[in-house]
């Protein structure tokens, strides 16, 4: 098995087991459920670097990024940086997140919040929706074209935005859907691990320009960034550059600061 099929097993059984214990009944008399969104699509358009920040502690590929800073200070020290947006990675036995780092994330910074997160049923979605989050990561090689659909039309129902993500041409022909905001090229090959800016270039001029271009992954020097917005790249999705050192948030205002 690849590493993502191992997660989308794990997942199928995660949430039937959260399911059980924390129905959507539940799920929905959260305060955050009725929350106003705040669209990371516009953010990014309106922004002059379009970067997205992400907490992450540690990933299949590393097992230990950073476990010493707490949530609320990553996510405060990115806000003053002026970062677009904050991706949350939620999945425990892979990354070592969890949901609750997206609501300890919610409750410090009011700038959009994605959940980043193996999503493979609705139930992530509301999920989401509950903890905080103003939009939601579906994974193209994880879903069919109907898991899609209706994925990211329930998204939409509650006013998260939608990035969805892909690897190559097959993908992106069937995420071409007018529910979702923005696409992203993910740059790490999920079988592999191995990251490369080549698929980002590879599928630039492919994405029609009625989405908000993402390119994820593997993003670590101010060239790089400055060479895929000449491709059409409007945000940049980067991990470890920020987690890896002592201060997430100084080093994204380092970065934001050698970029403008």
């Amino acid at each position: 098995m690849t590493i993502l099929e191992k997660i989308t097993a794990y997942k199928i059984k995660e949430v039937s087991a959260k399911q059980e214990a924390f129905p959507v009944a539940l799920l929905q008399k959260s305060n955050w459920y009725q929350r106003e969104t705040t669209s990371l699509a516009r953010a990014i358009k309106t922004s002059s670097t379009g970067i997205i920040a992400e907490h992450k502690r540690r990933s299949p590929s590393k097992q230990n990024i950073n476990n010493a800073v707490q949530v609320p200070d990553v996510a405060t020290g990115y806000e003053n940086a002026g970062v677009s947006g904050m991706s949350v990675l939620t999945d425990t036995t892979f990354f070592g997140g969890s949901i609750d780092d997206l609501a300890m994330a919610r409750t410090a910074v009011a700038m959009p919040l994605l959940r980043k997160e193996f999503i493979i049923d609705p139930y992530q979605i509301h999920e989401a929706k509950a903890y905080g989050a103003d939009a939601i990561l579906l994974i193209a090689a994880c879903l069919t074209v109907q898991q899609l659909k209706e994925f990211s039309s329930l998204a939409k129902s509650l006013q998260l935005d939608v990035l969805l993500e892909v690897h190559n041409d097959e993908e992106l022909r069937k995420s071409l859907l007018p529910t979702v905001d923005m696409l992203g090229v993910n740059n790490r090959n999920l079988k592999t691990f191995k990251t490369s800016l080549d698929a980002s270039k590879q599928l630039a001029s492919v994405i029609p320009d009625d989405f908000v271009k993402i390119s994820e992954s593997g993003i670590s020097t101010v060239s790089a960034i400055k060479e895929l917005k000449t491709v059409g790249y409007q945000g940049f999705l980067i991990g470890e550059t920020f987690m890896k050192t002592e201060n997430p948030g100084k080093s994204a205002a380092q970065f934001l600061n050698q970029l403008q």
